[in-house]
């Protein structure tokens, strides 16, 4: 199985760009599954039914989220169980944190989970993913880690080491250079960026940024605009035995790649 995981999309233009260049990725690499994370892919940020119809129709099988995904207080959203919140929530919060897909041959998991290292006070996402696993039939599972510390990251990526395909990071919209296959079975990378514009701080417009940067001072935030980048991860994972057994960085800049 094959597996494409692209980083945070931010705004219209990081949606615009998913939707362009996913189906060409998911043939040029033939992969089976697409998963993106979604929770900036509104316009003014969070997620929206709109945004979120944006990723699937660029042919997102299973959208994550993160510290965002509440924002615009879309409850009925996450009634799409293809569209999933932190899996450590508290109990009564809309939607669920796992999916599982089911392709015919083979199964896959899907884990959208948050850290709490400089986030939310969520529940403890180890204790949640000892729980998670305990309910899972399948050998195939990839957690999507939306967390701020990358010690935190590396720790829940050694956990979950044999025991899950994979653990990549998401939320910090910087791709990092440290992909590999712990313990030879679950593949790791601490963040794998994000798809929005390539002339901005994390997607948001430089000006603006340097500004709150300068001063100190709020200063109302907006998505850049296009060209972008375009983050991913792919994943070979072997059905059989639920061992990633490749895992490679994709970095596309839209201004010399369109």
């Amino acid at each position: 199985m094959r597996v494409l995981m692209f980083g945070d999309v931010v705004g219209e233009a990081g949606s615009a760009c998913f939707q362009k260049y996913a189906p060409k990725l998911k043939r040029e690499h033939q992969a089976d599954i697409i998963v993106v994370n979604g929770e900036n892919s509104a316009k003014g940020n969070g997620i929206l039914p709109q945004s979120a119809s944006e990723l699937m129709s660029g042919g997102a099988d299973v959208i994550t989220t993160g510290n965002h995904c509440f924002r615009r207080r879309c409850d009925e959203l996450f009634e799409n169980e293809r569209i999933l919140r932190p899996a450590n929530y508290p109990d009564g919060a809309p939607g669920s944190g796992v999916c599982v897909l089911d392709c015919g041959p083979f199964s896959l998991a899907v884990v959208s989970l948050m850290g709490t290292a400089f986030m939310e006070p969520l529940d403890n996402p180890f204790f949640t993913m000892d729980r998670i696993l305990e309910t899972l039939d399948t050998k195939n599972i990839l957690v999507d880690f939306h967390a701020e510390a990358s010690s935190e990251k590396k720790a829940m990526g050694w956990y979950m080491a044999g025991k899950v395909s994979a653990v990549i990071g998401t939320h910090t919209h910087v791709q990092t250079a440290d992909e590999e296959i712990l313990d030879g079975k679950t593949g790791y990378l601490t963040d794998v960026g994000m798809v929005g514009g390539a002339r901005s701080v994390l997607g948001v417009c430089v000006e603006q940024a340097v500004e709150k940067q300068r001063f100190h001072r709020p200063v109302k935030f907006s998505e850049a605009g296009g060209p972008c980048i375009l983050n991913a991860v792919l994943l070979e994972i072997d059905t059989k035995t639920g061992i990633c057994t490749k895992i490679e960085r994709i970095f596309l800049r839209e201004s010399t790649n369109s």
